[in-house]
């Protein structure tokens, strides 16, 4: 066990110093959490492999990272519970030293520090570089990338502790981006994912305006290898017609939308504060299908909030139905300190927050099984993420309309020999539950 004298103290908003690490130590990280959790954990490596440290897999590390998520309650319990695990590891001589930071640790640092004497060290938050290009190691295969091109959120919905944890919403100057954006064209990168918690503010701090059509115009003009420009995640009130009408017109960029609703009820929308009507989610949505016909949407909903009757409910249900989104997702309501929502009266029973979320998610299974059916005997493009295993023929790719990590995949049976990283064209064969079968044209 460590010595009180020897553990590094709570850093908040300052991400894990490399003073804290030797030369040549061998040093793992664990990531929970999203995709911007995933870009944070790439930058901390990049540091402690510029201080000398060596990045091994955890399981072989002396030092471990945990990169943990404080999003939800059962993204808190995920880490809680892989802190334990690591605390273990440490307690059997198996690892040497463990760091944990991020935004649990941001949330809840001191407290966690005092309760596990086997952590070395904590952290908050990897500082965002508004201005700059932090050194990473990769942790994506080579042929896809992530960008934060912003942190934080610039509304503040009354059930997300997001501006808590991470502060005001800052924006990566409009030259570092392209910056990255250029060395990742260069090392050969086909598929550029753009993350934040709400990439369409981009701007909005810095330059008095929403300025990502014109970035991704930007990153259009300038990239050679990028063929897939993706967006994650636009936030519907903040959804212009510019921004429409660049992804309809430029060809890089996927004709997939992540757009989180969270309901579609007026009275919980605003009690959210989404700042956008049912009426106007109609309109919006029916404006991005008129002017890009071959776009596909994901979504993601809230049950459960407090005051979401049964009524309120159903019509979620209904515009499930009338919606019919390609993808979507539902989290059950969690309670964050904090937040306005924490202390709203007429709370909905956690069973049947539950229950409307198994129903939720069973019916939209349906609608997506008759997306997927429709895409039977089509030919589309495709990326291959994977190779078969050996001794089996049977490659792993997505059209543009799946994301990595969170969407479904392409199943391609082939005796060639094809590198991931390679776009083919495939016809669908078959449609399962997720996912598509399909064949080389």
């Amino acid at each position: 066990m460590t010595s009180e004298r020897e553990r590094q103290p709570f850093q908040k908003d300052s991400g894990l110093p490399s003073r804290y690490f030797n030369p040549g130590e061998e040093v793992g990280l664990i990531n929970l959490g999203c995709a911007r959790n995933l870009v944070d954990a790439q930058e901390i490596l990049g540091r402690l492999r510029r201080a000398g440290c060596r990045i091994v897999d955890p399981n072989r590390a002396s030092t471990v990272i945990l990169n943990t998520c404080g999003f939800i309650e059962e993204a808190k319990q995920e880490s809680l519970d892989m802190i334990l695990d690591l605390v273990e590891l440490k307690r059997q001589g198996k690892i040497r030293k463990l760091f944990v930071i991020g935004c649990l640790s941001q949330r809840y640092g001191k407290e966690l520090l005092a309760e596990f004497q086997e952590i070395d060290g904590m952290a908050g938050i990897n500082p965002f570089e508004t201005g700059t290009i932090p050194e990473q190691v990769h942790l994506t295969p080579d042929h896809f990338a992530y960008l934060k091109i912003c942190e934080s959120c610039y509304n503040h919905c009354s059930f997300c502790a997001i501006p808590l944890i991470k502060g005001r919403f800052q924006s990566r100057s409009r030259e570092a981006v392209l910056e990255e954006v250029l060395r990742l064209d260069q090392r050969g990168v086909k598929e550029l994912n753009l993350i934040g918690q709400d990439i369409t503010a981009y701007g909005m701090d810095i330059y008095a305006g929403k300025e990502l059509p014109a970035l991704l115009r930007e990153i259009c003009r300038v990239t050679r290898n990028i063929e897939w420009i993706r967006l994650l995640y636009t936030y519907p009130a903040h959804v212009t017609d510019d921004l429409i009408s660049t992804v309809a017109e430029e060809r890089k960029i996927c004709k997939y939308i992540d757009i989180p609703l969270q309901h579609i009820n007026d009275r919980v929308l605003k009690k959210m504060n989404r700042q956008i009507s049912a009426d106007e989610t109609r309109a919006l949505l029916a404006k991005i299908r008129s002017r890009i016909p071959e776009v596909r949407l994901r979504s993601s909903f809230i049950v459960g909030f407090p005051g979401e009757t049964e009524e309120a409910f159903q019509e979620l249900l209904a515009f499930l139905e009338e919606a019919c989104f390609d993808r979507a997702g539902a989290f059950v309501f969690s309670p964050e300190e904090g937040t306005p929502a924490f202390r709203f009266q007429d709370p909905v029973p956690n069973s049947v927050k539950r229950r409307r979320y198994d129903i939720l998610m069973r019916h939209q299974q349906e609608i997506s099984k008759v997306a997927l059916q429709k895409m039977v005997g089509a030919i589309f493009r495709v990326l291959v993420d994977e190779k078969p295993k050996p001794g089996e023929n049977m490659y792993i790719a997505r059209t543009e309309y799946d994301a990595p990590e969170v969407d479904g995949s392409v199943f391609v049976r082939s005796d060639k020999d094809i590198q991931p990283g390679t776009f083919i064209r495939v016809m669908i064969t078959d449609a399962l539950e997720y996912d598509l079968v399909g064949e080389l044209v």
